[in-house]
């Protein structure tokens, strides 16, 4: 078997375009999305819609598809308009946009998106749910926790403490409360 030097391919990322028109502009949709800025895509959709220890469906769809918005279109954005993603993506949900670009997305770049999305959605909480992973999470907040724990100690007043249980006890008639 010859060997070809990869230098004489000549290859380099794919940066071909499918275009559509919408409202008389020229939206340009990537065909194809390094792997870097998908994993980045992917994370921040999962952060974006995390609640507490679970990721809320509904914001997990709206910042997946806005993301993919940012991330595939030659569409620009201010700061201001990022500030409120959930309304930035109602206003281009609602007027088609998103699924214009989804329609104009290649079929098996967007399924290896929501594939990927997927499994790591369902990689983490399955990580959460491990030893380890509630371990890793009790050390990632003891130090919130303890600084919580040091402003109650320092606010603590005895005499106030004492005179709350003074009035438990005369509420209870004259009885500790236990």
């Amino acid at each position: 078997m010859n060997k070809i030097s990869y230098t004489n391919l000549k290859l380099k990322v794919n940066t071909e375009v499918n275009t559509f028109d919408f409202n008389g502009n020229q939206i340009e949709v990537l065909k194809y999305l390094p792997l870097e800025d998908k994993c980045a895509l992917i994370n921040l959709a999962l952060q974006s819609a995390k609640e507490e220890a679970i990721y809320n469906p509904a914001r997990l769809e709206a910042y997946f598809h806005l993301y993919i918005v940012m991330s595939y279109t030659n569409i620009n954005f201010t700061e201001k308009q990022k500030d409120d993603k959930i309304k930035l993506y109602d206003t281009l949900k609602s007027n088609g946009l998103i699924d214009k670009v989804l329609i104009n997305m290649d079929e098996d770049e967007y399924s290896a998106l929501c594939e990927y999305l997927n499994q790591q959605e369902s990689d983490i909480l399955n990580y959460q749910n491990t030893l380890t992973g509630l371990i890793s999470s009790i050390i990632e907040n003891l130090p919130l926790k303890a600084e919580e724990m040091q402003k109650i100690v320092e606010n603590f007043d005895p005499e106030k403490f004492q005179n709350v249980l003074n009035f438990a006890k005369s509420a209870n008639g004259g009885n500790l409360v236990m």
